[in-house]
């Protein structure tokens, strides 16, 4: 499979704040959370947890077009979760943002979890997935996340091409059915409910 949606036109966008925002959910994240409910099917937070902590491997090398993040997609296993994930996690989503700071990983070709595709796509894809599962970890624990607005405005412009018409299949294993939204709900909301996320669970 190909992901080839259009990327933005300045595609070199910084990680960095979102990381940073996700790692601050992450390490307030109780030891008796872990098994709670997240907004992601199917899917409790120690097993959000251990997606994050994969997903931060496959496209910090997907950035650098290193052959191990052409492998399987990150799994969501609680049972996987590493032990000192408080500060694994968070560790990781540096050393993302980091990688993605290169001009390079935004250039030619890349792959991630067995998808090829353009690395400007990549990088929006890695920032979609830190942003909204950033959400995720957040509705599930009670803390407050707020995405900064380069951020959000890519992770719209992305999941709005994903919504479109003929888009149902790359949209298959990476979003649920469009949550409508109105029109002009704030950015972060249509974002969400692009992407089959219901904004309100977050109120």
């Amino acid at each position: 499979m190909t992901v080839t949606p259009t990327a933005p036109e300045a595609p070199v966008l910084d990680l960095a704040p979102t990381a940073r925002a996700v790692a601050d959910v992450v390490t307030a994240v109780g030891e008796d959370q872990l098994g709670l409910p997240t907004p992601c099917a199917d899917m409790t937070v120690a097993a959000l947890l251990d997606h994050l902590h994969g997903l931060a491997w496959a496209f910090t090398h997907a950035a650098r077009k290193s052959p191990e993040a052409a492998g399987t997609a990150p799994h969501a296993d609680a049972a996987h979760l590493v032990a000192d994930w408080r500060s694994a996690v968070p560790a990781r989503l540096d050393e993302l943002a980091e990688a993605w700071r290169d001009p390079a990983a935004w250039e030619g070709v890349t792959a991630a979890g067995g998808v090829e595709m353009p690395g400007e796509v990549g990088g929006v894809i890695a920032l979609d997935e830190l942003v909204l599962h950033g959400w995720d970890l957040a509705v599930a624990t009670g803390r407050p996340f707020a995405p900064d607005d380069d951020a959000v405005a890519a992770v719209l412009e992305f999941t709005t091409a994903m919504s479109v018409p003929g888009e149902e299949a790359s949209r298959e294993g990476l979003f649920g059915p469009v949550v409508p939204v109105p029109a002009d709900a704030p950015a972060f909301d249509r974002a969400l409910g692009n992407s089959g996320r219901d904004p309100r669970r977050g109120r």
